[in-house]
């Protein structure tokens, strides 16, 4: 649902899963965020400096067109678009008041968001007012999560509020993979993002960098080296080492094959925790995921699952349980 004129809302697959089946993302069992009251939206929703094979969305390159997708071509005031999300995920989610399945307090939970993932398309740190953005949902009492390529290191370095969690997707481990994978549209693409990396570790909110696994692309031995020496650098919180997922436009690029199994997720994750010395704290099959990091376990940020399904839960973290379930989805 576009909110002003640059900025989307759209239902998470895991806030349906939540609300009818009481199952949550990996986000809920890695870090407390529960799915039916987190807000999927970006502020910058067809502009981006990447054209990444793995895209779920079609690319203006896809269908023969083109535009400037470098900046955007105006700026909506950023509590407008605060309150524009939240009014837009009530109006995504009305039609579950009546759904059989979803229980009528999940429901008024679900109305009320607690969490923001700024990540849905796009490249969100292009929106100029983001900092004034986060802010606003903090003092809304909502938790952010900013997804970014990294290809705007200033934007990062210059944020006079941090997201409560910081995350730098990539796929690539060299400059001749990234020019290859991700296509960016503006020079020294690949420079910008290695100076994201170095700045990592001067965040206070905790950090990640999601490594998105394509079985023909980057789970040989020479990229888990390169990515080795990246996480050196940046040196994150978490890594969360995830399987690309053959969805939408990027089914026109990539093959069914192209995405590997938990089993190989998690296989190449303990090799790069091996290299680094980093641990595998969690890992969630459904969403072929796997969370490394340095700390004993990590730090939950919002409220988890509600205290009425706590015994579901328990269940559902059990990895017996997460099997059967990948199994029957």
């Amino acid at each position: 649902m576009l909110v002003g004129r640059h900025t989307v809302v759209k239902k998470c697959h895991w806030t349906h899963m939540a609300l009818t089946q009481k199952r949550f993302c990996y986000k809920c069992k890695f870090y407390g965020i529960a799915s039916h009251r987190c807000v999927q939206m970006s502020p910058s929703a067809l502009w981006c400096w990447n054209a990444c094979l793995h895209c779920w969305r079609a690319r203006p390159q896809d269908i023969g067109i083109s535009w400037d997708e470098t900046k955007l071509l105006w700026v909506d005031d950023p509590e407008y678009i605060a309150k524009g999300s939240i009014e837009a995920q009530r109006e995504i989610l009305s039609g579950y008041k009546g759904h059989p399945k979803v229980d009528p307090r999940m429901y008024e939970e679900a109305l009320n968001p607690k969490h923001v993932a700024i990540s849905l398309t796009g490249e969100p740190v292009l929106y100029p007012r983001l900092s004034e953005l986060i802010e606003i949902y903090h003092k809304m009492g909502m938790t952010t999560f900013l997804v970014t390529r990294g290809v705007r290191p200033d934007v990062l370095a210059n944020l006079d509020e941090e997201p409560t969690q910081l995350y730098v997707s990539i796929e690539a481990w060299d400059k001749k993979s990234y020019e290859y994978f991700n296509k960016p549209l503006v020079p020294r693409a690949w420079e910008l993002t290695l100076e994201t990396l170095e700045l990592l570790p001067s965040f206070s909110c905790p950090t990640v960098v999601r490594i998105t696994l394509v079985k023909s692309f980057n789970m040989h031995e020479e990229a888990l080296k390169g990515f080795a020496k990246l996480m050196e650098i940046a040196q994150p919180t978490y890594i969360e080492v995830k399987a690309y997922m053959y969805l939408g436009y990027s089914r026109n690029r990539l093959k069914p094959s192209d995405m590997p199994k938990h089993e190989e997720v998690l296989d190449f994750a303990k090799k790069l925790g091996e290299l680094i010395g980093y641990n595998i704290l969690s890992q969630q099959i459904a969403s072929r995921v796997v969370l490394l990091s340095k700390l004993d376990k990590p730090i939950r940020v919002g409220e988890g699952c509600p205290g009425a399904w706590k015994k579901w839960r328990e269940e559902w973290e059990s990895e017996e349980a997460e099997y059967k379930l990948a199994k029957e989805s």
